[in-house]
């Protein structure tokens, strides 16, 4: 996976990730199976489908995240403007 492709896996939205993770893994499902049927020539495809499931995830993860803290923020924000 390029550079490029990871930099647009980051600038997508959760719902565009899920369809992405969804896809990457059926995919890996398929190349294990051409690899257990010896159709699969390139072997280490396995390894770049997994490395790109593992980026998905931690996009998806990071996104999670700064929603996360976002909220906090502003629920901070807010005590702190109510309570003063």
């Amino acid at each position: 996976m390029k550079t490029k492709d990871k930099k647009q896996i980051f600038e997508k939205s959760e719902k565009e990730l899920g369809k992405t993770l969804k896809e990457a893994k059926e995919a890996l499902f398929n190349l294990n199976l051409d690899l257990r049927q010896n159709k699969l020539k390139n072997t280490r495809s396995i390894f770049w489908k997994k490395k790109e499931i593992a980026w998905i995830l931690t996009a998806i993860s990071e996104k999670k995240l700064q929603a996360k803290e976002e909220s906090s923020k502003w629920k901070k924000y807010l005590q702190e403007k109510l309570y003063l």
